[in-house]
């Protein structure tokens, strides 16, 4: 019966061949276009994959507190809320201290531009360039349109639609990385475990030990980096202070947040603390500005090493290389992630790939 019905629609004919160049052509053009649609639908979503790459890495970061309320006798649940709860009231703080300042100092510069640029017209050096070059002209031209027109702040971010889109997407992005870092804090064992369940059983026990020692050293690094803030806080608080510059505790706190940015956080908080030190006196500002530069440069090359060297067993050549590569590839999120990649790293290489090294 299934003959005749074979023989019914026509003969079967011979498969086609692989080899033919019809098949090839079709099976590679099919190939590329999947390609550069998944390439094109990765680029699209990359945005959303830096926030869940973030979160990921500040949850990490935070699982040692956690663990250390944990070992305090708190549930994990119990742990995320205190911690979340500390990271809020921080924020809140934060806040309260240090935007009406800025707000009140920013003003302030500004409306006191024009006096300060007169006052650089009277050194003999800022007279020469001004004579060879006019930037003192267009600065105080440009300075006085931004007062008289109340414009100064949309053409910073540019324009109206700027600074929407800018209040925007830092609102949409703050609050995407609070949310997911909290679901991330909470569920962390189960996500390592379930991972964990995709090695091989023989391999099982192995991989969750060195994957747990990488969230560790992860844990190691948020903690150093906030060290390393710390340190920059006291200075420029302390400094400030030595200048009798206002608001010296709510510039260290700044300084504080900025420098657990990477990439661009000290250029943020220089720029803050000069601009109210400018405020005061062109004098004041120039050296607070020499000494925060000077102080970052100890801080990246003598600080921060000796600090990854001791808490994450990283030499400093690494941790510079690490750093400088991580930001050319990925800008901030790759300055982020560098170190604790490069940690992680190391111990694979001290646990995996030396011990098959030394067994051949």
């Amino acid at each position: 019966m299934a003959q005749d019905l074979g023989k019914e629609f026509g003969e079967v004919g011979a498969p086609f061949s692989r080899t033919h160049p019809f098949y090839f052509g079709f099976i590679a053009a099919l190939g590329a276009l999947a390609a550069l649609t998944l390439t094109r639908a990765l680029a699209s979503a990359s945005q959303v994959f830096v926030l869940i790459l973030v979160s990921l890495f500040i949850a990490m970061g935070l699982n040692p507190a956690i663990e250390f309320l944990r070992g305090r006798g708190l549930s994990r649940p119990l742990a995320v809320i205190v911690m979340l709860f500390s990271v809020l009231s921080f924020v809140t703080l934060f806040s309260i201290l240090i935007i009406p300042p800025i707000i009140s100092q920013t003003n302030q510069l500004v409306t006191s531009a024009p006096d300060l640029i007169n006052q650089l017209r009277s050194n003999a050096t800022f007279a020469h360039l001004n004579d060879q070059y006019g930037f003192l002209d267009t600065l105080e031209k440009n300075t006085r349109l931004w007062i008289e027109d109340d414009k100064f702040v949309l053409t910073a971010f540019g324009g109206l639609v700027g600074v929407g889109k800018f209040v925007l997407n830092g609102t949409f992005a703050t609050l995407t990385i609070l949310i997911l870092t909290l679901y991330f804090m909470a569920s962390l064992p189960q996500i390592t475990k379930i991972a964990y369940r995709i090695a091989p059983a023989s391999r099982r026990e192995r991989i969750a030990k060195i994957s747990d020692a990488i969230i560790a050293r992860i844990g190691t690094f948020v903690g150093s980096q906030i060290l390393v803030a710390f340190l920059a806080a006291l200075f420029i608080g302390i400094f400030s202070a030595i200048l009798s510059l206002p608001y010296a505790v709510s510039l260290g706190m700044f300084v504080f947040v900025c420098a657990l940015i990477p990439l661009i956080g000290h250029f943020i908080g220089a720029g803050v603390v000069t601009l109210v030190a400018f405020s005061q006196s062109p004098t004041k500002g120039l050296i607070i500005l020499i000494a925060y530069i000077l102080y970052q440069q100890i801080e990246n090359y003598i600080i921060v090493p000796r600090i990854m060297k001791r808490n994450l067993a990283i030499p400093g050549l690494v941790t510079i290389i690490a750093a400088l590569v991580g930001t050319s590839l990925l800008g901030l999120v790759g300055a982020l992630l560098a170190v604790p990649i490069a940690a992680a790293v190391l111990l694979i290489i001290d646990e995996v790939v030396l011990p098959r090294a030394e067994t051949k």
